[in-house]
């Protein structure tokens, strides 16, 4: 049994779980309890007609997973593969240290910094303009710093011992990583992508300076066009639309 000391320890503890989760209830509640009068069929598969009033949100879920799935490609594979290096092929030094705290003070910075880097990099620079390829990209690259950390701590937890071992009976360096440290690493490498494109789709700022639209008549016909985009819609639903209260259930929804 535990003693007084440690139920108060225990008590204490316990008060942030469930402040934490009796919050996180309470805000799902309130929002169901709010959207549930406008979510159906039509709303999910229908675009938005009336000035927002009434149809669907469908045009922003594509537009949000064309992001997604754009962003994915670019910083999930350069960001593995430069946690990999970071852990298994950079000399520790202080040039690799230097580096570290860069990817890291990267992450700190704020996302509209990001987007305006988007306008002068893929919309100017490379002459994407504004579109849905500039925009998942400015999105990647903010996903960056996040997964290379992420990738670089979980295969830095696999221990040392297995790599010695895969080495000690033949294996080459590649083939160690692959087959005896990726699959032990693979979860953490999996959260930390999940978390950064998490953070990442619910932006606005990025995306309101490299392509993103409050409205289209018809989806996005190629990566060069610009798009609608579930945060941005919701944006402007709930603080920008001139009869917000008309349009309050569809931001709900």
């Amino acid at each position: 049994m535990m003693g007084k000391g440690e139920r108060i320890k225990f008590a204490a503890l316990s008060v942030p779980l469930i402040l934490t989760v009796g919050f996180t209830l309470f805000l799902g509640f309130y929002l169901v309890s709010h959207g549930i009068g406008v979510l159906s069929w039509e709303f999910l598969t229908r675009p938005p007609k009336e000035g927002m009033k009434e149809g669907g949100i469908f045009p922003c879920i594509v537009g949000t997973l064309y992001l997604a799935l754009i962003s994915f490609l670019f910083s999930a594979l350069i960001g593995v593969g430069a946690g990999i290096y970071l852990s298994e092929y950079a000399p520790d030094n202080i040039l690799t240290g230097l580096i570290r705290s860069a990817i890291r003070s990267l992450a700190g910075i704020p996302s509209v910094v990001y987007g305006l880097f988007g306008v002068a990099v893929f919309v100017e620079l490379f002459n994407f303009g504004p579109s849905v390829l500039a925009s998942g990209l400015t999105l990647g690259l903010m996903n960056l710093p996040w997964i290379i950390t992420a990738s670089e701590e979980a295969i830095r937890s696999v221990p040392l011992s297995f790599r010695e071992g895969s080495l000690a009976l033949g294996a080459t360096k590649w083939e160690t990583i692959w087959h005896n440290v990726l699959p032990y690493s693979l979860t953490g490498i999996v959260t930390g992508v999940l978390l950064a494109m998490a953070r990442a789709i619910g932006e606005v700022a990025p995306i309101l300076f490299t392509g993103v639209t409050f409205y289209l008549r018809h989806l996005p016909r190629s990566p060069l066009e610009k798009f609608m985009a579930l945060p941005y819609h919701l944006f402007v639903l709930a603080t920008q639309h001139e009869e917000i209260e008309a349009v309050r259930p569809m931001a709900f929804g």
